[in-house]
């Protein structure tokens, strides 16, 4: 009888085993047809579009008007941009905002990157200041001293799913600089603390709620804004740190960040001198960005630059030379540059004079196409879930 009993309890193992493996195997078929069929749609787009079209997917630009204007129409119908950054200004009410932003979709071939600042803290573009219940975010220091990866992926969901109703994609957070200098008032409560692993595990944590509700996440700001005086927007800061330094603090989140999965990475306008010798940002640096960010820390999604109108580059270079050192470095996306039109008239000047290749724009344009037809979607919220009882619930968290 036992015999039997084992023998039968074999066949079951050996059956179990069989199917498991038929089931994997099929799975990795499966697998490997969506990616032909994704490829596929990638070359063909390709193909189709014009140089100014793809150097035009490398381009996000930005207009504050709160409603559609016919400056902004023909600029988005004649240029097809690939992504569109939103400010405070053009959030005046809910129907006038969803209209502006219906408005912006509808005038592109290509589905564009919808994005915006929303951080928490003093970095809120949308605000209670609409006409809709926006749930006020804290500081994320908040959520570091709370230390607690399930709060930080709710308050992660919270964001998106008040972002989905804006029909948003993309949010410019989590910051995973490091507040390591006392000093810096650029960064300091806008990260989640001093320490590495907290900023690396709530930083993470977050991006994990926003991509759950289908908002991509970029983390910032490479390599490390934490130990900086200077603001970016105003002058160039300058990062005193060696290569082994900066590996031991300000990269563990950024690569921990690479290890789960980072689709988009935002690089700042830094300098580190013990890695280049000189005082070029991190945002226009070969060394930086290909040979450290990609080749070293293994990063193989898209990086898109700090917003190019910020005077750390504008008071050095010419807006050629930033174009030209930005995608000669590895930058995939230009935040903000001084027109879209100028841009693409200067990069395809740049490509005839053989100082920047196809090669750059047209892998460049296929890592934007692939994480766009992976990663959006048309699952828009309605207004229900701006500051609704289980957001207020998350936020009642932060009084315990």
């Amino acid at each position: 009888m036992k015999k039997i009993i084992s023998k039968s309890l074999l066949l079951s193992i050996i059956i179990l085993c069989v199917l498991s493996m038929f089931f994997i195997e099929n799975k990795k078929e499966h697998q490997k047809e969506e990616d032909r069929k994704l490829n596929q749609q990638i070359e063909q787009t390709l193909q189709e579009l014009s140089l100014e079209e793809k150097i035009a997917q490398m381009i996000m630009i930005s207009n504050r008007t709160p409603t559609m204007t016919e400056e902004l129409k023909q600029e988005l119908e004649k240029y097809q941009p690939g992504g569109f950054i939103f400010f405070k200004d053009n959030f005046s009410n809910l129907d006038s905002s969803l209209q502006l932003i219906k408005e912006i979709e509808q005038t592109v071939k290509i589905p564009l990157f919808l994005s915006i600042d929303q951080e928490g803290g003093r970095v809120q573009r949308i605000t209670s200041e609409v006409d809709a219940s926006i749930t006020n975010i804290p500081p994320m220091q908040e959520i570091g001293n709370k230390n607690s990866k399930q709060l930080a992926f709710q308050v992660g969901t919270l964001l998106a799913e008040e972002l989905r109703v804006f029909h948003i994609n993309m949010n410019f957070a989590p910051v995973l600089d490091i507040n390591s200098n006392p000093q810096n008032t650029v960064i300091s409560n806008r990260s989640f603390g001093n320490n590495a692993e907290i900023v690396s595990n709530m930083g993470i944590s977050l991006a994990k709620g926003m991509q759950e509700i289908g908002v991509i996440p970029v983390y910032k700001h490479f390599p490390g804004h934490g130990s900086t005086i200077t603001d970016s927007h105003y002058d160039l800061p300058i990062i005193n740190k060696t290569k082994e330094e900066l590996q031991n603090l300000e990269w563990i989140p950024f690569q921990n960040a690479i290890q789960n999965g980072a689709d988009m990475i935002m690089v700042g306008h830094l300098a580190v001198p013990s890695i280049t010798g000189s005082n070029l940002p991190a945002s226009l640096s070969y060394e930086i960005i290909t040979e450290i960010l990609k080749k070293e820390m293994g990063f193989s999604g898209l990086i898109i630059t700090d917003a190019l109108n910020m005077k750390a580059l504008t008071k050095n270079y010419s807006e050629s030379e930033i174009y030209e050192r930005a995608i000669n470095a590895g930058v995939d996306i230009l935040l903000m540059p001084e027109s879209i039109e100028s841009a693409i008239t200067k990069i395809k000047e740049s490509y005839e004079n053989q100082k920047i290749s196809i090669e750059q724009i047209n892998n460049s344009v296929r890592k934007i196409l692939k994480l766009k037809y992976t990663k959006l979607s048309k699952d828009y919220l309605d207004k229900s879930y701006l500051g609704n009882e289980s957001h207020l619930q998350i936020m009642r968290e932060f009084q315990k």
